[in-house]
Order: C-alpha cells, then structure tokens, then sequence
C-alpha cells in the first residue's frame, strides 16, 4: 500500500484504528479428463463456487481456459489482516481443493499484494 494511501486512511479514520487491508491470491491450473464440453467442465469445477465462493474470506473465480474442455485456471482470492493468516488461508484451501476436486493441479501461483 503507498505511503498516500496510509495517510488517506488515517485521517479518514480520526480516532479509529486503522486495519491496514492484506490480498492474497492463489491461481490453480488444472488438467481436465473427460471432459467433452464446457458444461461438463463447470459441472467437474462447479465446487469451487459453491463450497469455497460462499466463504465471507475469499472470491473464487475462473480466471483463464474458459473456453478449453481440458483445462481451467481459477483464482481464489483471499482478504485478512495479516501477510502470514492469508498465507495460512491460502494453504488451506489449496489442501481442501486438492482433496476435493477431481482434477490433477499443474501449477501453483501465489501473490501477497
């Protein structure tokens, strides 16, 4: 966050502590099998929205391949106080995603903003 962006806050808060927001984001590219259309992939991805959108915490999107039947890219963005809880969120759900999504996970990128 700039140093601007500090000062805004702060004054805006008067005497009211100040929560410095933190973001995190987690991008999984999986690799889909049998798939034979784009609604049979929203059908094998369709848990991501429903289990993981409905937390108060995180935003879940999908964010590249949506036109492939054999892949899918998804976002999952996470919102804390803190660098290290979004770290640990973040953790968790990519565990939980593992376990419950039937499809294998080619790659895994993370980004603190």
């Amino acid at each position: 966050m700039s140093e601007a962006m500090r000062r805004l806050l702060l004054e805006a808060a008067g005497d009211q502590p100040v929560i410095t927001p933190h973001l995190g984001i987690l991008t999984l590219h999986f690799q889909l099998y049998g798939c034979d259309d784009i609604k049979a992939k929203r059908r094998a991805l369709s848990p991501l929205k429903a289990i993981w959108g409905k937390e108060s915490d995180l935003a879940v999107v999908e964010t590249g391949d949506i036109d492939a039947v054999d892949r899918a890219t998804w976002s999952i963005a996470a919102l804390g106080t803190s660098t290290q809880l979004i770290q640990q969120r973040l953790d968790q759900v990519e565990k939980a995603i593992e376990q419950r999504i039937d499809a294998p996970i080619l790659d895994v990128h993370r980004e603190m903003l």
